[in-house]
């Protein structure tokens, strides 16, 4: 496979408007580029995209984890905005993570790998 220079990772909702709010508030700022009246994109890193798509027959399936350096500082802001995930929970020896889900119930979680 050829290496991969952008990724962009989808997540289909059924109410754009609902869920421009609450990853609006997830991510602290709205969205960066309204691409049409039926998809917005945030910039997540210098080569990755989220981005929303009004397409209510695969609304609530997508999977979508950020890696983050401080997952407390993370859960906290996120929380100040007035959303709350699951606890942060252990995953393997490596890393914790945080779930939340969004309006759809797209999976959207935060996670923290160790260094070894």
């Amino acid at each position: 496979m050829p290496k991969v220079d952008v990724l962009f990772a989808g997540v289909p909702v059924t109410d754009l408007e609902a869920a421009i709010a609450w990853y609006s508030s997830v991510l602290g700022r709205g969205p960066d580029v309204p691409v049409n009246d039926d998809e917005v994109m945030w910039q997540c890193s210098q080569a990755g995209w989220l981005y929303l798509l009004r397409d209510a027959p695969r609304a609530g399936r997508a999977i979508v984890t950020l890696a983050v350096a401080d997952l407390e500082a993370v859960v906290a802001e996120i929380g100040a905005r007035g959303l709350t995930g699951s606890p942060i929970e252990k995953v393997g020896d490596a890393g914790r993570k945080a779930n939340f889900a969004d309006p759809d119930g797209n999976a959207v979680s935060f996670i923290e790998v160790n260094a070894t």
